[in-house]
């Protein structure tokens, strides 16, 4: 089951990269991993470095994938992003937080790009 999640949540991220990508984006980093916790894709859109979550579900029965950007998950991506920040000493870089919510099921795919999903949430 465990192996299962994660090759979808693979597929989801390679779409959701594909995607951006399409849209002018430039994959910097993929699957940033610290202390923290890890970052999905770390891209430039323009000047401005995005930190993206990627949610996908194999259908649509609990919901959009997006809502489980939970506030405490934001939090927790709030501390990798500045720990990503501090680490490759770009402190006054524009930066933001998009969500792309990925849904694969039976051949059908949907993918969704909210650009400036949330605000930096820290403590």
């Amino acid at each position: 089951m465990e192996d299962a999640r994660r090759e979808l949540g693979k597929r989801g991220e390679d779409a959701a990269v594909h995607y951006i990508e399409k849209k002018g984006y430039r994959i910097v980093e993929r699957n940033f991993t610290c202390t923290l916790g890890e970052m999905d894709i770390v891209a430039l859109d323009g000047k401005t470095l995005c930190f993206i979550e990627v949610k996908t579900l194999s259908g649509s029965t609990y919901g959009p994938p997006e809502i489980a950007v939970t506030v405490h998950k934001q939090r927790q991506l709030s501390k990798v992003a500045l720990a990503y920040l501090n680490q490759n000493h770009l402190q006054d870089i524009e930066a933001r937080f998009d969500v792309i919510a990925v849904t694969l099921s039976s051949g059908d795919k949907r993918v969704e790009l909210i650009k400036d999903a949330f605000e930096l949430r820290y403590p």
